[in-house]
């Protein structure tokens, strides 16, 4: 059993079996062991494609969770999601990324959690991003994203189509091409030494092999694969 298993029932998912069970090998690693962290709490997630993490963090106990999504037909799937109880915990905003940040930052807002899944290795901006992300007072800030397996501190850019669900928003009217960034872990590293956080890397090599089908990116050899990495505010 496994928290996405509802997943299913909604027409995006219905005939697409290794998405679910990729979504639930990822909630297993990185949102179920942080339950503690999150209960009680407001969640920002950033880039909330269909709210499917938003309603995880929901469903973790979070009080209330805001999510920012670049494409409003993506928002307009969460409808589909059960429980009424967790989706009532959830608010989804169209928008970039970027000014919506700095919109919640310029109204006072702060949150105790951030999400930044599957959209790290999709911007070009990192430094900002993660400066925003301080500026909003998290004591977690939760990582999930591409990175390049190389020693420096680097950022290999690439080119990305803007019409996929799953890729980087166009910047303007009629932009189908546009540049993203995908860090090595040594540039994460670097990124959250000067913002003031402490990192701390999720060990996938946990998760026991018979369960790494459908998250085969985590376990990928060569420069680049996925990882997933917790920030939280240094001490003193």
């Amino acid at each position: 059993m496994g928290f996405f298993d509802f997943l299913p029932e909604i027409d995006r998912y219905s005939e697409d079996p290794g998405t679910v069970a990729r979504m639930n090998a990822r909630h297993k690693m990185v949102i179920k062991p942080l339950a503690e962290e999150i209960a009680g709490k407001r969640v920002l997630d950033l880039a909330a494609h269909d709210g499917r993490w938003a309603y995880a963090f929901a469903a973790a106990g979070a009080a209330e969770v805001v999510g920012i999504e670049g494409r409003q037909s993506l928002i307009d799937r969460f409808a589909e999601f059960p429980r009424e109880h967790l989706k009532k915990k959830v608010s989804l905003k169209c928008g970039d990324l970027f000014a919506g940040m700095q919109a919640e930052i310029g109204a006072g807002q702060r949150y105790d959690v951030v999400g930044v899944l599957g959209i790290l290795y999709h911007v070009m901006d990192h430094m900002r991003l993660f400066d925003l992300v301080r500026q909003l007072g998290p004591k977690l800030v939760v990582v999930d994203s591409e990175f390049l397996d190389r020693p420096g501190a680097v950022i290999a850019l690439q080119r990305e189509r803007t019409h996929k669900d799953l890729n980087a928003i166009a910047q303007f009217e009629g932009q189908e091409v546009t540049a993203i960034g995908i860090p090595s872990r040594k540039a994460m590293e670097l990124i959250a030494e000067v913002q003031g956080f402490d990192i701390d890397w999720l060990d996938w090599e946990g998760l026991p092999v018979a369960q790494r089908e459908h998250v085969g990116d985590y376990y990928r050899k060569g420069e680049k694969r996925r990882y997933s990495c917790l920030l939280r505010p240094k001490t003193v």
